[in-house]
C-alpha cells in the first residue's frame, strides 16, 4: 500500500491529466456530433464573450517582450552571467523556426491568402480583387508574426528563468516561483500544470490533425489517393508507429538531423518559387505587405468590431491565437532549451523579429504565387482551398514547371515535420506529467503519444477542422490567465534578478 500511495503522489499529475483527456476522447468516440455540437456553442459563446479578452492579452504579450527587449533588462541572460549560448546564431534560428512555425506555415502559407481573396474581412476590399490579394497577405503576415512570437516567447522566458537561474523543475508552474514560493510544489502549482498539459495536449493535437489532412492532401495531388477518413486514420497510425518508436526507443539524433535536413527542404522550396513563380510579384508584395504591417499593427492589434458580427474574427484571428496559447507550452519548452545564455536583446530579436520576416517571405512567396495565378486567369485555386485550405500548397506547386517533383518534396516536407513534430510533444508531455523529469518512464511516453493520436482522430471524425477550431479555443482560454499572471512572476524575476546583479556589481566595484 506504502508502494501505490508513494507511486501515485509521484505521479498524480500524470495520472489526473491523462484522466481528463481519455475522457474527452471516449466523448468524442461515442458522441461525435455531440461533442462537435457542444464544443462549437461554447466557442461561439466564448468569441461573442471573451474575443476582446483575447485579442487584449495578445497585444500585452507583444507589449510586455518589447519591454523586455529594449528596456532596462535587456542585457540579463538566460543563465548565469558568463554563459555562453549552445548553439550558433543562425542554427539557433533555424530550430525556432522549425519548432514554431513548421506545420502552420505549409497549412496556411497559402490556406489563408487564399482564403481571404475570395471572403476578405469585414472592412477589406471586394472578394476577387487586388485589394482582397494585399489584404490575404497582410492577415497572414498579422497572424503569423510577432503576435503569435510574443506568446512563445513569454512561456519560454518564465520557463528558462525558473530553470537556468534558479534550478527549479522544467514546468510551467516553476516559473511562478517568484509570485507563489513553496507553493508551486503544492495544489497551486499542480493545478497549473493539469491545466499545462491538457492546454498543451489539444493544442497538439490540432496541429496534428492539420498534417494529416495535408498528408491526405498530398496524397491525393501525387499519387491520386482519394484522401478521406479511411485514408486519415491510416495516416495517423503509420506516423504514430513512427514517432512512438523514436521516442520510445531514445532515437533523438536522428530527430535533430530530420529537422535540419526538412529545413533545407523548406529552403529549396521555398527558392524554388521564388525563382520559378512570379518573382516580381512576389518582391513587390513583399515590400508592400511589409510596409502595410508596421503601418497598420496597432489598429489590427487592437480590432475588434463591436457594432457587427465576429465571426470572421472568431474563424481566424481569435482561433490562431487560442491554438498558439494551446500549443506554447511545447514550443516555449523548446525555445527555452536552446536559448541558454542568450541576453533577453538578443532573444527578443531573435524570437520575434527574425521569425517574422522569414514568415513575410513564406507568405509573399506561396501564398502571391496563389494569388498571381488567380489574378491573372491561370488558375482557380481560391474556390478549392476556400473548402479545403489543406490543399492549397499542392496546388501552388501544381503552376511551376517540375510541380510534380516538388509536390514529393512538399509531401515529405510536411511528413518529417508531422513525425519530428509528435515525437518532441510527445516527450514534453512526458516531462510536464513526470515533475519534470528529463527521462519519463516509456509507459507515460506511450499513453501521451497513444492519446495525442486519438484525440486527434477524434476531432477529425467529430468535426474536422471546425472542430480542431472549437477544441483550441475552449482550452486555451484558462491558460490565457495563467499567461497574464506569468507577465508578473517574470517581471519580479527580473527585478529581483537586477537587484542581486546590481548589489554584487558594487560590491566587485568596491
Amino acid at each position: 500500500m506504502s508502494r501505490l500511495r508513494a507511486y501515485w503522489e509521484s505521479h498524480h499529475i500524470f495520472f489526473l491529466s491523462a484522466a481528463l483527456i481519455a475522457a474527452l476522447v471516449v466523448w468524442g468516440a461515442v458522441d461525435p456530433s455531440g461533442m462537435t455540437g457542444v464544443m462549437e456553442f461554447f466557442m461561439l459563446e466564448m468569441i461573442e464573450q471573451f474575443g476582446w479578452f483575447y485579442v487584449l492579452a495578445t497585444a500585452v504579450f507583444v507589449g510586455f517582450c518589447l519591454f523586455l527587449g529594449f528596456g532596462p533588462y535587456r542585457h540579463m541572460k538566460l543563465g548565469h552571467k558568463e554563459e555562453q549560448p549552445e548553439y550558433s546564431y543562425f542554427t539557433w534560428l533555424g530550430m525556432l523556426f522549425a519548432a514554431g512555425m513548421g506545420v502552420g506555415l505549409v497549412f496556411w502559407g497559402v490556406g489563408e491568402p487564399l482564403s481571404h481573396f475570395q471572403e476578405p474581412p469585414p472592412e477589406g476590399g471586394e472578394p476577387g480583387t487586388m485589394a482582397a490579394a494585399e489584404d490575404g497577405l497582410l492577415w497572414g503576415l498579422f497572424h503569423w508574426g510577432l503576435h503569435p512570437w510574443s506568446i512563445y516567447a513569454i512561456v519560454a522566458l518564465g520557463l528558462a528563468f525558473a530553470k537556468f537561474r534558479k534550478y527549479l523543475p522544467g514546468l510551467v508552474s516553476s516559473a511562478f516561483y517568484p509570485v507563489l514560493g513553496e507553493k508551486i510544489h503544492q495544489w497551486p502549482g499542480k493545478a497549473i500544470d493539469i491545466i499545462v498539459i491538457t492546454a498543451t495536449t489539444v493544442g497538439i493535437a490540432t496541429s496534428f490533425g492539420m498534417s494529416t489532412l495535408q498528408v491526405g492532401s498530398g496524397l491525393e495531388a501525387v499519387f491520386d489517393i482519394q484522401a478521406g477518413n479511411v485514408v486519415y486514420f491510416v495516416i495517423i497510425a503509420v506516423v504514430t508507429i513512427i514517432f512512438l518508436t523514436s521516442v520510445l526507443s531514445g532515437i533523438n539524433r536522428g530527430m535533430r538531423w530530420l529537422s535540419i535536413s526538412n529545413l533545407t527542404l523548406a529552403g529549396v522550396l521555398l527558392a524554388a518559387v521564388v525563382l520559378l513563380g512570379p518573382t516580381l510579384f512576389i518582391l513587390e508584395h513583399s515590400v508592400v505587405t511589409l510596409g502595410q504591417y508596421i503601418s497598420g499593427l496597432p489598429q489590427m492589434s487592437l480590432d475588434m468590431n463591436p457594432y457587427g458580427e465576429n465571426e470572421w474574427k472568431g474563424d481566424w484571428t481569435l482561433f490562431y491565437w487560442a491554438w498558439v496559447i494551446s500549443w506554447s507550452p511545447f514550443v516555449g519548452t523548446f525555445i527555452a532549451r536552446v536559448s541558454r545564455g542568450r541576453s533577453l536583446q538578443e532573444f527578443i530579436i531573435g524570437v520575434l523579429f527574425v521569425p517574422t520576416l522569414l514568415t513575410l517571405m513564406w507568405f509573399t512567396a506561396f501564398g502571391g504565387t496563389g494569388l498571381y495565378a488567380e489574378l491573372q486567369g491561370n488558375a482557380a485555386i481560391s474556390d478549392q482551398v476556400l473548402q479545403e485550405p489543406e490543399a492549397g500548397f499542392f496546388l501552388v506547386l501544381e503552376q511551376l514547371p517540375g510541380s510534380f517533383i516538388f509536390s514529393i518534396g512538399a509531401l515529405i516536407l510536411i511528413t518529417i515535420f508531422f513525425v519530428t513534430s509528435a515525437n518532441s510533444a510527445t516527450y514534453v508531455l512526458g516531462v510536464f506529467s513526470s515533475n519534470g523529469d528529463l527521462q519519463p518512464e516509456r509507459k507515460i511516453l506511450l499513453v501521451w503519444g497513444l492519446l495525442i493520436s486519438a484525440i486527434a482522430s477524434v476531432l477529425l471524425l467529430s468535426g474536422g477542422l471546425d472542430g480542431m477550431q472549437a477544441a483550441a479555443t475552449i482550452t486555451a482560454f484558462p491558460f490565457t490567465i495563467i499567461m497574464l499572471a506569468l507577465l508578473v512572476a517574470i517581471y519580479r524575476s527580473l527585478r529581483i534578478e537586477g537587484e542581486v546583479t546590481h548589489n554584487v556589481e558594487k560590491k566587485e566595484d568596491w
